[in-house]
């Protein structure tokens, strides 16, 4: 199995790149990091002596002094790589970077001028390195002004705080979970057997190898070459990784282009909608998929439970549960007093539980996290609970008489993609 390892985890894309990590343990080791290790030779020794492949995220993005930034950033780099020739590590080095690259700033000059180093290191010792350019990153649990102006205004919004657009440029966007795609495209799942571990233990016999004839100078300038080519040709084909190509250079396809003042309106939008009307946007597209995941991320968690309006004359109750502009699945459940239902997340539905009869206890946890947060629903006031992607959830019964829930999810199920993942809460 591949043994993966990423500065910058705890930070919003190292973060989404370590959990989609975990879902495949049959194919990746996590190597933990921790900052400190910056601080350490010992320990950034004996971390880059234990990766088949190093993520490089860890970066200052934002400080009052440009200067603190850039020479911060390139020392990052120089650290990793002065690890690595003290222990004679090899490991595929994957840095990313950003657009800013193209701009005239310290910012932009640390990114590009680290990755060089990056390239000067590969050259030196006949490694893989590929630095990635990279759109804005948006998605769930960025972090209100710093990692993107779309978690700033989702956290204004639903925080009923006022936006303000200080720039209306037109901005190049991708969702974390597309990017992440994009990282683990670059390698196949066998490389650490099949690559790096014959670079390790055969050194000497390694000049001549695939490295320095296919990837010295492959230089993408074309995103739709990119992707199809470089990063996905043969991830499928053992027989061919000795073959395998690996960019210099990737520039990252953005997977939509909107002005800031457009992603504000779309925003705004659903707030109106779903947090005023109760009621789904159209959810047919991925990207407001991703958007709205987002946004939804960023409610408080006192939002839930939402109780219906129950409409009561001689004839019983009425209550208008589920509305949404786009099709989905629609199913309910009976759980007997006791019995838990659930335990597991999703990466990508959005899902709604709505508790119409009996006495509920809904219970969520964000993946990786420790916290618990309990809903009590009751039937007698019929309310709903949606359950963010990335929280693990179940729902038990903790009443004396029989649970009746519906639940409505955008997606119809599909046993072949099934997006659930088994975690108790």
């Amino acid at each position: 199995m591949l043994k993966v390892g990423i500065t910058g985890q705890a930070g919003f894309i190292g973060t989404h790149l370590y959990n989609t990590l975990s879902l495949h343990p049959d194919k990746y080791i996590r190597i933990p990091f921790q900052d400190e290790y910056f601080q350490s030779d010992e320990a950034l020794d004996a971390f880059v002596n234990k990766c088949d492949v190093i993520i490089h995220l860890a970066a200052m993005n934002r400080h009052n002094d440009p200067d603190v930034l850039y020479k911060t950033n390139i020392e990052l780099v120089q650290k990793l790589i002065d690890a690595m020739e003290r222990t004679n590590s090899k490991p595929y080095v994957i840095m990313s970077s950003s657009l800013q690259e193209e701009l005239d700033n310290l910012y932009g000059r640390s990114k590009r001028e680290g990755r060089e180093l990056f390239n000067q290191w590969a050259e030196r010792n006949n490694a893989k390195f590929t630095g990635l350019i990279i759109p804005n990153v948006f998605g769930p649990f960025g972090k209100p002004f710093y990692n993107s102006v779309i978690s700033t205004f989702s956290y204004q919004i639903c925080n009923k705080q006022e936006p303000k657009i200080e720039v209306d440029n037109e901005l190049k966007l991708i969702y974390v979970g597309d990017l992440v795609k994009v990282i683990l495209d670059l390698f196949p799942a066998d490389y650490a057997n099949t690559e790096n571990t014959e670079d390790t233990e055969n050194t000497e016999d390694t000049e001549d190898t695939e490295d320095t004839e296919g990837t010295e100078n492959v230089t993408t300038e074309s995103t739709e070459d990119t992707e199809s080519t470089e990063s996905t040709e043969n991830t499928d084909n053992t027989d061919n990784t000795k073959k395998w190509v690996l960019p210099r250079v990737l520039e990252v396809e953005y997977r939509a282009k909107y002005k800031v003042s457009e992603l504000l309106d779309k925003l705004k939008a659903y707030y109106e909608t779903y947090v005023v009307k109760w009621i789904f946007p159209d959810l047919t597209d991925w990207f407001e998929v991703c958007l709205f995941n987002t946004f939804r991320s960023y409610l408080p968690k006192e939002h839930f439970p939402v109780k219906y309006h129950k409409h009561s004359d001689d004839r019983g109750i009425y209550v208008e549960t589920m509305k949404f502009m786009s099709t989905g699945q629609v199913s309910f459940s009976t759980t007997l007093p006791g019995i838990t239902r659930g335990n597991h997340f999703h990466t990508r539905k959005v899902e709604r539980f709505a508790v119409i009869q009996g006495k509920a206890s809904i219970k969520l946890r964000k993946y990786g996290t420790d916290e618990i947060i309990e809903y009590i629903l009751n039937g007698d006031e019929p309310a709903y609970v949606d359950m963010p992607i990335w929280y693990t959830h179940n729902i038990t019964n903790i009443g004396y008489t029989e649970l009746l829930t519906m639940f409505w999810i955008n997606e119809f199920y599909d046993p072949d993609d099934p997006d659930t993942y088994y975690e108790p809460v």
